[in-house]
């Protein structure tokens, strides 16, 4: 029984933070994953910066909803998901991934949540476990589940390297200079066919 789990920004969709930043003209918000592999760390400075610029959630949940996913992107998924089961494993947040979830046709997705006070101020975040890409990569072995992995990311290592088959997908080149072991792809034609090789 095999099961994908894939990452979601930069994988699927871009990221929301760097639409974000771009929106808000405040470059200090383009950091991401692939710059900061201590999410906590990464969350705690974003969160700083909104309350510094008096940005809330309504402000991000705007953005997102001009997002589309990247060219191909749904093709790639609704292609996989004839073949086998998907789950994105996601550090965003559910007051994030709505719209973008509708926009690839509702796969389903692990993700954490952010904690919003009454006036919309982005106060913390829940995470819904701790190294949530691992752990939920090794609960879905744990219940008979072969993982095959992508992702682009820092974040997304452990889960790749746990699973089966892992692959890097549009990642960095440090990241793929530094994981020479990990096949790494640019196109979802590629990806799609190295995941269908490793099916059983």
């Amino acid at each position: 029984m095999n099961i994908v789990c894939l990452d979601l920004e930069g994988v699927l969709v871009p990221e929301i933070w760097i639409a974000f930043s771009e929106a808000t003209k405040i470059p200090e918000l383009k950091k991401t994953t692939r710059d900061e592999p201590d999410y906590a760390k990464l969350m705690q400075y974003r969160i700083d910066i909104l309350k510094e610029h008096g940005l809330g959630l309504k402000e991000i949940q705007d953005v997102i909803a001009t997002i589309d996913p990247l060219p191909g992107a749904k093709e790639f998924l609704d292609e996989l998901r004839s073949l086998t089961q998907v789950i994105i494993i996601s550090d965003t947040f559910t007051q994030f991934a709505s719209p973008l979830m509708k926009k690839l046709g509702w796969p389903t997705i692990f993700c954490n949540s952010l904690v919003v006070s009454d006036t919309g101020e982005v106060t913390g975040i829940k995470m819904r476990v701790e190294n949530s890409k691992y752990t939920t990569v090794k609960a879905l072995q744990s219940i008979g589940y072969d993982t095959i992995a992508s992702g682009d990311s820092y974040n997304d290592l452990a889960m790749i390297k746990a699973s089966k088959a892992g692959f890097l997908f549009k990642s960095t080149d440090k990241i793929k200079a530094d994981n020479p072991e990990l096949p790494a792809f640019e196109t979802y034609d590629e990806l799609l066919n190295a995941i269908k090789k490793k099916l059983d």
